[in-house]
C-alpha cells in the first residue's frame, strides 16, 4: 500500500507542472505597456495599425484599463486616434 500511495504522490508531482502551464496562458501575458510599442505611430500620428500593433493590442487587452488609469498612459488610451486603432483591430474600447 505505501509503494502505491508514493507511487501515485511522484506521478502526481511530475505532471503537476504539465497542468500548470496551461492556466498562465489562459490568463494571457503580463501588462507591459511597452509591448504596445508598435502602436504608437498609429497613435500619435493617426494611421492605420500594422499586424504587429494589432497582435500586442489582441495580446495586453486585459491590461487597457490598467494603462488608462496610469497618468504615463492614459492621454495614450483615451486619444481619438486610440479609439480609431482599437477599432481598426476588432478590439473593443475598454470601458473601466
Amino acid at each position: 500500500m505505501m509503494k502505491i500511495l508514493a507511487l501515485t504522490l511522484m506521478v502526481f508531482v511530475i505532471l503537476s507542472p504539465s497542468f500548470a502551464a496551461p492556466t498562465k496562458v489562459a490568463l494571457g501575458a503580463a501588462c507591459d505597456a511597452k509591448q504596445l510599442q508598435p502602436c504608437l505611430a498609429a497613435i500619435t500620428g493617426g494611421g492605420q495599425p500594422s499586424g504587429d500593433c494589432c497582435a500586442k493590442l489582441k495580446e495586453q487587452q486585459p491590461c487597457l484599463c490598467g494603462f488608462s488609469k496610469n497618468p504615463a498612459f492614459a492621454q495614450y488610451v483615451s486619444s481619438p486616434n486610440s479609439r480609431k486603432v482599437v477599432s481598426a483591430c476588432g478590439v473593443p474600447y475598454p470601458s473601466c
